[in-house]
């Protein structure tokens, strides 16, 4: 090859390398996760500043072949209730971190149609003893007029029984939601549903006035937005036992609302909403606080699938 053709390819050669070189690297798309230990130190509420990384501490057992829920035990220290989807026996299961099963419950008093949460708090606003809450608030092609929550005291001793519920009947105030998410007060009683929805983290109702025997209309209190619509569809929640962070789960990640001295739910919602520690989780569907609130735990439909454990960093 001719020296003047030869020094025109290392030329053009040197040009491709440099323009290689100084190309701006690619932009990660708009629902891209962030990096998971860039995380926003919690000021000025309760609990963890920051998050440790999720650690597998055991597994679903095979009685919850679709755990759809998961609450902290307020009498039993390091136990969780757990129940199934839809289609599985009207039954309640106390676990521990590992997946043990404590003591298995068999409920009466109902015909559950898609029970998608659970959650303690107390049974009654003024009343101090714990209750455990069911939400049988599924519906994916929003049809029900009337949906419910099951209501049992929380037992004293993890014994397999049968347990009696009471059902406490609401409708929404604007057409049948499908919603997979409940939430308890611990302050003051008040429960509240979050919508599982394709167009924010959901809509929030609060449950005043529930008593069995009656049907009662929830309060729509606002609409859980993540920056930049980043994601949506909740499947689970979980209150913290301040008040003041709201844990919300999705198929994707986890997100915490936070506001310093919030003291009802209406002031929670107006709080920061931030990125924690998830988890991949096949179906990611249930999420709870610690009884003391310094963590929380993760789990997903489908036996065998991993519980992870996230304390404080």
């Amino acid at each position: 090859m001719p020296t003047r053709q030869v020094l025109a390819c290392v030329c053009a050669w040197a040009l491709a390398v440099l323009a290689a070189c100084s190309r701006s690297k690619p932009v990660p798309a708009a629902d891209a996760a962030p990096d998971a230990g860039a995380q926003v130190a919690a000021v000025g509420v309760p609990g963890c500043t920051l998050y440790g990384e999720p650690r597998e501490t055991g597994t679903v057992p095979d009685v919850l072949p679709e755990l759809s829920g998961l609450a902290a035990s307020q009498r039993h220290p390091g136990v969780f209730w757990a129940h199934n989807d839809s289609g599985n026996g009207f039954m309640l299961f106390a676990l521990d971190e590992a997946g043990a099963v404590r003591a298995r419950l068999t409920l009466t008093g109902a015909q559950p149609r898609d029970i998608e949460d659970v959650t303690v708090g107390p049974c009654a606003p003024g009343d101090s003893r714990p209750c455990v809450f069911l939400a049988d608030i599924g519906d994916n092609f929003e049809r029900r007029d009337v949906v419910r929550l099951y209501r049992l005291p929380e037992p004293e001793s993890l014994t397999d029984a049968t347990v009696t519920v009471e059902v406490l009947s609401f409708t929404y105030p604007d057409g049948a939601h499908d919603a997979e998410s409940l939430v308890a007060d611990a302050r003051s009683g008040r429960l509240a549903v979050i919508t599982k929805t394709r167009a924010s983290l959901g809509n929030v109702y609060a449950l005043d006035g529930l008593r069995p025997g009656a049907s009662v209309q929830a309060s729509k209190l606002g609409t859980l937005e993540v920056p930049e619509g980043l994601d949506r569809a909740t499947t689970a929640a979980s209150l913290h036992p301040s008040g003041q962070r709201l844990l919300l789960r999705t198929y994707t990640r986890v997100w915490e609302v936070r506001q310093p001295d919030a003291t009802r739910l209406e002031d929670l919602l107006k709080g920061q909403v931030v990125e924690v520690p998830g988890a991949s989780q096949a179906q990611a569907e249930a999420i709870t606080f610690l009884q003391d609130g310094n963590g929380y735990l993760l789990g997903s439909e489908f036996t065998s699938q991993p519980l992870y454990l996230t304390r404080c960093r």
